[in-house]
């Protein structure tokens, strides 16, 4: 079904993606967002934004690391925001897709396993007349019924719903690193940005984030 419904170059994809599932990617936490940002906040106000030049190499993430070239290189501000947005933007389209191949074969797979079924009990009750291995080839019949249900319920279904959720976590961690950006490109403090920042975290996050604010208090007096 797969093969009919999506282009190849999709399909090649199926065992990266769910090696992703699996395994998930590593991705920063939000708390060393916040505690990168806060860094860079400080040496921006001291030293200017050009010394964060010597610190983008230093930065395992692409997406972050490009951001963090295009405000040293003096781009407009609107413009940083678009770039970043659309790549965002592009990546959740991505993720869409991928999800979506195991959707689809999670809605096509106990279908299948009905049809699986019927044809094997069309070439069952064919044979009527060996009654010693009818209950036999029934029996085989369902299995096609079973393994569907099991595909599409235990396998595909989730795999889908979980890349949906890394993609979740790793767009929203995307968009506020989107924000430090552009809080470091407009200069406010180190404070302030960790206090923007901090909207993305939950309650419980934010209640073991409060010894950090007050290093970032300190070091901004």
């Amino acid at each position: 079904m797969l093969l009919t419904a999506y282009p190849f170059s999709s399909l090649k994809k199926l065992p990266v993606l769910i090696k992703i599932a699996i395994a998930e990617p590593k991705l920063l936490s939000k708390q060393e967002v916040i505690q990168l940002f806060t860094e860079w906040a400080t040496i921006t106000r001291r030293e200017g934004l050009l010394a964060l030049e010597s610190h983008v190499d230093e930065i395992d993430d692409e997406f972050l690391r490009n951001g963090m070239r295009m405000i040293i290189d003096g781009n407009d501000h609107d413009f940083v925001r678009d770039v970043l947005l659309e790549d965002i933007a592009a990546m959740e389209e991505r993720h869409r897709n991928g999800a979506a191949m195991f959707t689809s074969a999670g809605a096509a797979a106990p279908t299948l396993g009905v049809l699986g079924a019927v044809v094997g009990l069309v070439a069952a009750l064919s044979q009527m007349e060996d009654v010693a291995s009818l209950g036999a080839s029934i029996a085989a019949a369902f299995i096609a019924t079973l393994y569907g249900i099991f595909s599409g319920y235990v396998l595909w279904h989730p795999i889908a719903t979980k890349l949906k959720q890394i993609s979740m976590r790793e767009v929203e961690l995307k968009m506020m690193i989107v924000e430090g950006l552009l809080s470091i490109q407009s200069g406010v403090s180190t404070l302030a940005i960790q206090q923007k920042l901090s909207v993305f975290l939950s309650p419980a996050e934010r209640r073991g984030d409060e010894e950090g604010a007050r290093y970032a208090q300190e070091e901004a007096n």
